[in-house]
């Protein structure tokens, strides 16, 4: 039974809002009328129109119109996989959820799936009726839970690939935030010393009629040159950064540029780990779930943000298809990690796939956190050497005229 949202005035004048189960919106307004409240709007949950969006819940202005942040969905998975776990049949589960949603959105949402499962729909196919919350493959998990029968271990499983997956992310985005930080500072101060800084010590020595030591003339000219195209300078940027989105567009430039991004001494090494820890943990948790290998395949390479990668992930795909085994498949591609077909091929021997393929995620996974946290370690350090060494130029080019002016006077 579809699931309407409400707005409504009761006898007291007092605004009332909600969600209720109806076959029509005439049949919820029907039933408004028969608790003795007005009915102001009714539209059906899932259905809004995109012109009018909720303007309560500014995550529709900033989040492309999602409900559950990465961060969010993970709890969601955590908290349905612990009540369905418990015994709470579905229904259930997701009426407990629906009362203890925490935005008006959530309750929304969560409503119309408790709505579309009662009428007898699959709970993966509720999902799939909102692909801006759920994706393909996390839906496909649960429609493989759902007809072996484990949905409460399926959701778990599910729900620790999502933790797992976000853990990674926080930990690399830690790691290059300091670095990041640091830059934005350093380019900050030296701007300002150049634009603002610099063109003072000019005009107390424009008087003295004495020629300046090379390294604040070249200061002045810099200054000179930021204060009068900066402004080209920074459209210039814009350009770039829209030029080389638009490239990235086209299929054919994007593989050409993640193949050489994969090349690269140290990125290159942390863009396939990441990569190839994310494929195997996808393809471990779908195939724990019961999806068909070549159907899990398909789902683990669209999880690729590298495109040379998801190319040789689709070539592999071809050569299981044609039978070939998945660790023949994935050792004929360089690209991917040879951890990956050496743990497929252990799994092979021994009847457990998913699990061989969980340990490889894991141990590419810790691989990249180490890297990563090693790179930050290096450039630290780097970074604050280079600023100081901009910043020590630029007092020199200040201090120099001054010194030159003492002797000078002496």
């Amino acid at each position: 039974m579809p699931a309407y949202s409400f707005e409504a005035i009761d006898q007291q004048g007092q605004t009332r809002k909600g969600v209720l189960e109806a076959d029509t919106a005439r049949a919820a307004r029907g039933l408004l009328r028969a608790q003795a409240l007005i009915p102001l709007t009714v539209a059906s949950v899932g259905g809004q129109n995109p012109d009018t969006p909720d303007r309560s819940d500014w995550r529709r202005w900033f989040g492309g119109g999602r409900v559950f942040n990465a961060t969010g969905l993970a709890v969601w998975t955590r908290q349905i996989a612990g009540l369905v776990s418990s015994g709470l049949t579905l229904e259930r589960a997701l009426t407990a959820l629906t009362e203890e949603a925490e935005t008006e959105a959530e309750r929304n949402l969560i409503a119309s799936l408790r709505a579309e499962v009662n009428a007898g729909s699959q709970f993966g196919r509720a999902l799939a009726r909102h692909p801006r919350e759920f994706t393909p493959i996390y839906t496909a998990v649960i429609s493989a839970g759902e007809q072996t029968g484990n949905l409460g271990l399926v959701l778990e499983r599910l729900a620790d690939d999502l933790e797992q997956r976000q853990a990674l992310q926080q930990k690399l985005v830690g790691a290059a935030l300091y670095p990041a930080i640091v830059t934005l500072v350093a380019i900050a101060i030296v701007i300002f010393l150049v634009t603002y800084v610099v063109p003072q010590v000019a005009n107390v020595f424009a008087g003295t009629k004495r020629a300046l030591p090379f390294l604040t003339s070249a200061m002045l000219a810099i200054s000179a040159f930021v204060r009068d195209y900066g402004w080209v300078l920074l459209a210039a940027f814009v350009l770039f950064v829209v030029g080389a989105r638009m490239a990235l567009a086209n299929a054919s430039f994007r593989l050409k540029f993640d193949a050489a991004w994969l090349k690269l001494p140290l990125v290159g090494k942390l863009a396939r780990g990441y990569n190839a820890a994310r494929f195997a943990s996808t393809l471990a948790m779908l195939a724990t779930a019961g999806v068909p290998i070549l159907r899990a395949l398909q789902a683990a390479a669209e999880t690729l943000g590298n495109h040379a990668m998801r190319a040789d992930a689709l070539d592999a795909l071809v050569l299981v298809r044609e039978g070939a085994p998945l660790a023949s498949a994935l050792s004929q591609k360089k690209r991917f990690p040879g951890l990956v077909s050496m743990f497929a091929r252990l799994g092979e021997q021994t009847g457990q796939l998913p699990l061989m393929l969980q340990r490889a995620a894991n141990q590419l996974g810790a691989e990249v956190q180490r890297r990563a946290m090693h790179l930050a370690t290096i450039l630290e350090p780097l970074l604050i050497v280079a600023m100081g060494g901009v910043v020590m130029l630029i007092v020199l080019a200040v201090l120099m005229p001054i010194i030159q002016l003492n002797q000078f006077v002496k």
